[in-house]
């Protein structure tokens, strides 16, 4: 075959990936720039179904990938060169894989006389992300007679990244191209397709695992012909499924919901418990309130007195269940009892079904109701403490008034994408209930702070409108390279930064007060040089830049950029992170107050 012969031929099998991508309802691609990676780039361009987003940073560009995958729930492709561009994908990858986001990774790659001879931009790509992707394929040079396993390979791409066995992930699809590139005459485009635009393989869903009726009582009850336990919980993290499910779980059990804004279940509802990580720094109220059994849905709290409540009372006897749809171990503390496998809205349910929904907490037995009264109460008291202390008339914003006013704030119908360190447990600790919250997300399978405005700008591309970031200062400047060349695709994105001059959640551990000032500084606390506003305007980036006692400010700024389109940024500067702590310390003394000192302070023997 002639060069251009090949090259025609790799331009058709690029254009057929991509039509079968969008057969499987791809629309979105993270493009970076390359030579070698020109078919896949003019193929994905050309097809009207897709839209490409072009960065400039591969790692920035992944993690734009992933926003669109954790948003819209369908995978985005990123597409890379050869070389070291493509282990800059590497972190993106390993959230995908440990957050269960969809997403391709497509990395051009030298043929293979290229390789083992010293030639640029050629390593070893095979498998690069080890066991971090779901399926890892290279086909090999493209050859016409191949034509044929085109759209099959394209197809399995996609389900395998959606409906694998072990749940939506990232998948590696590496593809060698061989000089020329660029199409020198015209091919015959992408092989034909079944008819009325289906994809070559369908995967039938098939209904998980679902322990079955009665048999999903007794797995809360701990054995057959017992009923639930009377003093139970419900932890309820990100991928806890359909919160009118959860509720109604509630309702039938009389067992109050732990639950972190990432459930989608701070929702204003009796049952539900906003506030646990202060309740429950209560000695009164958690030492009188230990629950017989647990069920965990989905991601576990960040708070570790949430997770120490729970420790200890296993540690005490009580049953610990953990629902998961793809049998994955979410058990940090060795302690679950029973792992169920099964699709958490399937088992709420099972078990309304089985238990019969009374439409009111529990069974109408009065230790039932007091243990749900005693829940609601506390919940109701540590609001109106946060109220009274990070109220309309607090005198200046701190990290806790900002994630409880941004969350407040925001209409029900936009997303939340919360940075990781600060940020993320300020919301989880500080936001309260509304009628209809809005979508909370954050990257909290294995992240930290890389990527996180990435993150937010793919959030942003997929159309849910408006979307608002809270990031902290170090993690804004960290993902810099995301802010550049936004304009040219203007996602409708807010990024506020909580800007304390540094690395805040280190002001929380021991090493802030056993090592001297000038060393936690420079190992932890690190006060960034750039100035967050100054960097931001740089980009070409509107800033807003609000003073900590410009509460007002704030107000206004946010109001207007939710209201406008395009990209943007609000400073917001907050006190010193010492004082920080100390803000923390005081918010979190009036709820334990409110919760503990109720009826005169006695607690103890509510609920029991």
């Amino acid at each position: 075959m002639s060069a251009s012969g090949a090259s025609d031929t790799q331009a058709d099998f690029a254009a057929t990936l991509v039509d079968e991508w969008a057969r499987g309802g791809l629309s979105h691609a993270v493009v970076c720039p390359g030579s070698r990676s020109t078919p896949m780039a003019l193929a994905l361009a050309d097809h009207p179904a897709v839209q490409v987003h072009v960065r400039l940073d591969e790692r920035s560009a992944a993690f734009t990938a992933l926003g669109i995958g954790l948003a819209s729930g369908r995978p985005a492709v990123v597409l890379t060169t050869s070389g070291t561009a493509t282990a800059e994908l590497h972190p993106a990858v390993i959230e995908a894989d440990r957050a269960g986001v969809p997403l391709i990774v497509c990395t051009a790659d030298r043929p293979p006389e290229l390789h083992d001879v010293g030639a640029h931009q050629t390593i070893d790509q095979a498998r690069l992300y080890g066991p971090a992707v779901r399926w890892f394929c290279d086909p090999g040079m493209v050859e016409d007679t191949g034509r044929g396993m085109w759209r099959s390979l394209a197809a399995r791409v996609v389900a395998e990244a959606t409906t694998g066995p072990a749940g939506p992930g990232p998948v590696h699809l590496n593809l060698p191209f061989r000089e020329p590139l660029l199409a020198e005459v015209p091919g015959r485009g992408a092989s034909p397709g079944r008819s009325e635009g289906a994809p070559w393989h369908a995967v039938a869903p098939g209904r998980l695992q679902v322990v079955g009726d009665r048999a999903a009582v007794e797995v809360l009850a701990g054995g057959p012909g017992r009923r639930p336990a009377r003093r139970g919980l419900v932890v309820a993290g990100g991928g806890s499924g359909d919160p009118v499910a959860v509720l109604h779980l509630a309702d039938a059990l009389g067992w109050p919901v732990l639950a972190d804004p990432r459930s989608g279940l701070r929702l204003s509802h009796p049952a539900v418990v906003a506030a646990a990580d202060g309740i429950l720094r209560a000695g009164g109220f958690a030492g009188s309130h230990r629950p017989d059994a647990f069920l965990h849905l989905g991601d576990r709290w960040l708070s570790r007195v949430v997770g120490a409540f729970v420790s200890d009372a296993v540690a005490d006897g009580a049953r610990s269940i953990a629902v998961d749809p793809f049998g994955r171990w979410p058990d940090p503390g060795r302690e679950v009892h029973t792992f169920v496998r099964a699709d958490p809205t399937a088992f709420c349910h099972e078990v309304v079904a089985a238990v019969g929904d009374s439409g009111a907490p529990g069974t109408g037995a009065a230790a039932e109701l007091r243990w749900w009264d005693d829940w609601c109460g506390a919940e109701v008291r540590a609001q109106r403490a946060m109220d009274q202390v990070l109220g309309a008339s607090a005198p200046s914003m701190g990290e806790p008034w900002l994630a409880r006013r941004v969350m407040a704030g925001l209409p029900a119908e936009a997303t939340l994408v919360v940075s990781s360190s600060m940020p993320v447990r300020d919301v989880e600790a500080f936001a309260g209930t509304r009628p209809a919250p809005p979508r909370v997300l954050a990257n909290r399978g294995a992240n930290g702070i890389d990527g996180v405005v990435s993150t937010a700008i793919g959030v942003a591309l997929t159309g849910r409108s408006p979307t608002v970031a809270l990031v902290g200062d170090l993690a804004f400047l960290h993902d810099v390279s995301a802010l550049v060349g936004v304009s040219g695709f203007a996602p409708d994105l807010t990024v506020v930064v909580a800007d304390n001059r540094g690395g805040g959640i280190f002001s929380f551990l021991d090493v802030a007060t056993s090592v001297g000032e000038d060393r936690f500084d420079a190992l932890f606390g690190t006060p960034p040089s750039p100035d967050v506003a100054e960097v931001a305007a740089g980009f070409g980036w509107p800033v807003d830049d609000v003073g900590r006692h410009d509460v007002s400010g704030f107000e206004a700024a946010l109001a207007r950029r939710l209201a406008g389109r395009g990209p943007a940024v609000i400073r917001v500067r907050l006190p010193g992170r010492s004082e920080n702590v100390d803000m923390h310390r005081l918010v979190n003394e009036a709820i334990v107050s409110a919760v503990d000192l109720v009826d005169g302070g006695d607690q103890q023997g509510r609920g029991s």
